[in-house]
């Protein structure tokens, strides 16, 4: 079993930033490719950002690259995104995700373990 848990959400003004966290516990941290998904009122999850257990390879979804960066410290079981120039459609939940393996996933029914979530808000 592996716990994930989300913090680092809340309200910012369009093109701020905001840095989420996503703190890991249960398994052995490295052993997993991670993820970042988000969920908009009225839609369904969808994904934004992928970063294999190493932290070599990263993948994003076109409406946050060159804004958001993903990123990971295995020493601290922690992984990261960091939210630049963002915009009211951004507004959502967002969940961090683990799959043991040692590829990227980009697919919801991909990963095994999911977070609570946090809740990012972009006024305009």
């Amino acid at each position: 079993q592996v716990q994930l848990v989300e913090s680092g959400g809340g309200l910012v003004q369009a093109g701020g930033s905001l840095r989420l966290s996503c703190a890991a516990s249960g398994r052995t941290f490295s052993w997993y490719g991670m993820g970042w998904f988000r969920q908009a009122p009225g839609k369904e999850r969808a994904f934004v950002a992928a970063i294999s257990r190493n932290g070599g390879s990263t993948y994003y979804t076109d409406s946050v690259k060159d804004r958001f960066t993903i990123s990971r410290d295995n020493a601290k079981n922690t992984m990261y995104l960091q939210m630049n120039r963002l915009k009211p459609e951004d507004t959502a939940v967002y969940y961090c995700a683990a799959k043991q393996g040692l590829r990227l996933y980009k697919g919801e029914n991909e990963y095994d373990y999911w977070g609570q979530g946090t809740q990012v808000t972009v006024s305009s």
